[in-house]
């Protein structure tokens, strides 16, 4: 086919699998990234002679497409890694997926039992689903487990009740997940499981989550294409129902064959012109959840034995922790400090989105220090990241203004909209490089993929494989 200029709005792992797939093709590619890192929310930065990623980012496939794509690009320069999970929750830590005879043992009998009792209930007579996150997890476990472990982590992650969380949410990411499943998995399979959201190992990068894309970068330039950082862009302009250029911040403006956008959907609708006053409305009805990260620096090795953890306690604002020293020794760089992250969630005018850095290292220390898990170890030093729209939020009722924005951007010929800012998907890394992939296919090869279907159908795509340490292993 003719060969394209095709310009890319957004460095993160959409964005640059379109382009590192286009590239491959010999189509003219322009990535334009508002930071001066790619990666987007998988970009892995220094910090403290160590290597950091934005929180835990692992990557897990059973797509044969990504698979062989992530591979190409990473090589051998990978290890695989046990993953370890636990909850934290009144001062305890339980298995994540849960072993039976642990949570057992640590909930008491008294709450045992309820556990039990309450999964029963919801065999015999189920809550009436309305809809929302909490009918969907209740109808699944039962009430006290919901309570237990699930509610407290999920409202702050979001910053709304359950009640007003869409089941979606629970339908993506704990689809398959039952407590007959959890149990008989824990008790007759060793603890396996495939379950996509608890795998027990997972490949990651010798160099951090980041350095797929900053190959795919290296990819790019050398094959005639430009990335260009710190170059945010302004708005996309369309002539009759066409993309017709870009223009950037400063004024600029570029022209190309195609656009392909992965910055935040509602900053890209808003800045458009001749936008129908139905699809304003409808955009400005989806919102998105912003990330504070505090980095912490302990001076010492042995911290904790996970690689993240799941705050559950209401005691503590946090919701999440890294522990960076568990992931592969390389991205430690022999250093003696162990670099933990703690993730609080917000929105715009929530008072912690708007505390300096030195209140929020002191919160993030004092609430590391109230869990026990640094056991006195000295905690030297702290960096802050704050990072704006990073969830978008599945809100009770969200798919039908989605679906009036998808509808129009679907009318403009000349532009796909992918990634989780992008498509307003709760995406991981494996659902955006699909989307870069199938993006780059409609382009250069005249396919006809729905993008908006990416991890929306809640299946599996394409032929199934799973990367192993030798290498890509078919199912």
């Amino acid at each position: 086919m003719e060969k394209k200029k095709v310009a890319i709005i957004g460095a993160g792992p959409a964005g640059l699998t379109a382009a590192y797939e286009l590239a491959k093709k010999g189509h003219v590619v322009e990535v334009f990234e508002a930071s001066q890192h790619v990666g987007g929310l998988s970009k892995t930065i220094d910090l403290w002679d160590q290597r950091v990623d934005l929180g835990p980012h692992r990557f897990f496939s059973n797509d044969t497409k990504v698979n062989e794509v992530w591979l190409e690009v990473v090589g051998k320069d990978y290890r695989m890694v046990d993953r370890l999970t636990r909850i934290y929750y009144k001062k305890k830590f339980y298995y994540y997926p849960l072993k039976p005879f642990d949570a057992l043992k640590k909930l008491g009998i008294g709450t045992a039992f309820t556990c039990v009792m309450s999964y029963v209930k919801e065999r015999i007579a189920p809550v009436k689903k309305d809809g929302s996150f909490e009918t969907w997890v209740i109808g699944r476990f039962g009430y006290k487990l919901y309570s237990i472990f699930f509610k407290t982590y999920s409202e702050k992650l979001w910053g709304i009740s359950c009640k007003e969380l869409d089941e979606d949410f629970a339908a993506q990411r704990i689809k398959k997940l039952s407590l007959f499943s959890a149990v008989w998995n824990a008790m007759f399979s060793g603890g396996k499981t495939k379950h996509k959201t608890l795998v027990d190992q997972f490949a990651y990068p010798l160099d951090g989550t980041g350095m797929v894309y900053e190959r795919m970068k290296t990819f790019v330039e050398n094959n005639g294409g430009s990335v260009h950082l710190t170059t945010p862009v302004k708005k996309v302009n369309c002539k009759n129902g066409h993309v017709d250029s870009l223009e950037l911040t400063n004024g600029e403006i570029r022209s190309y064959d195609h656009v392909i956008s992965s910055m935040p959907i509602t900053l890209l609708v808003n800045n458009m012109d001749e936008v129908p006053q139905k699809v304003i409305e409808a955009n400005n009805q989806l919102k998105f959840r912003n990330t504070i990260l505090v980095y912490l620096k302990v001076e010492g090795q042995e911290v904790f034995p996970d690689n993240w953890l799941y705050v559950h306690a209401t005691d503590l604002e946090m919701g999440r922790i890294t522990n960076f020293r568990n992931w592969v020794p390389e991205i430690n760089n022999g250093q003696d400090s162990t670099i933990v992250a703690l993730e609080y969630w917000a929105y715009d005018n929530d008072e912690i989105w708007n505390s300096t850095d030195d209140k929020l290292i002191a919160l993030g220390t004092e609430e590391l220090k109230k869990t026990g898990l640094v056991n006195g170890l000295e905690i030297s030093d702290g960096y802050v990241i704050k990072i704006p729209k990073c969830y978008p939020v599945y809100q009770r009722g969200y798919k039908e203004p989605l679906k009036i924005v998808e509808e129009h951007l679907g009318s403009i010929s000349g532009l796909s909209v992918i990634g989780r800012y992008g498509a307003f998907k709760y995406n991981n890394q494996d659902h955006s490089i699909l989307m870069g992939i199938l993006a780059a296919e409609n382009i250069a090869d005249g396919a006809s993929n729905n993008l908006w279907e990416i991890n929306t159908d809640y299946d599996d795509y394409q032929e199934r494989s799973t990367i192993t340490e030798s290498g890509l292993s078919h199912e």
